[in-house]
């Protein structure tokens, strides 16, 4: 039987976010790359762009105005799958922007990767 949530998985999972969302809010380049998984098997839909291997990934990072990142999570639902899959799904607050974000993470023996993940907008309420 598969294990869900298993409490030190969680416990990666929720550091390896956090690392990704300091990341993201810094436009920390290096360690954004270094969070997806390195394959062109990786997928990143954005809210304009579809993004297929690490590589378009990368390239998009290197063009994206690098202001304006701060942003507020709200929804952040974790789940592990086993020890070495699990989801993170979140909504998140900017003024005048109200999104979500799906990630897919991998373990894989450089640790834990992206393997999958989309950003969308939603409309204001």
């Amino acid at each position: 039987m598969l294990a869900i949530n298993l409490p030190d998985v969680m416990a990666e999972i929720k550091t390896i976010f956090e690392q990704y969302e300091t990341a993201l809010i810094a436009n920390d380049i290096a360690v954004l790359d270094e969070l997806f998984w390195p394959s062109p098997h990786t997928v990143r839909y954005g809210i304009a762009e579809n993004l297929y291997g690490d590589q378009e990934i990368a390239a998009f990072r290197r063009l994206r105005p690098p202001a304006g990142m701060e942003r507020e999570l709200s929804h952040t639902t974790i789940t592990t799958y086993g020890r070495d899959f699990a989801t993170v799904n979140t909504e998140f607050h900017r003024p005048g922007q109200h999104g979500r974000q799906s990630q897919t993470w991998m373990r894989t023996e450089a640790g834990w990767r992206v393997v999958s993940a989309h950003v969308s907008l939603m409309p204001q309420a």
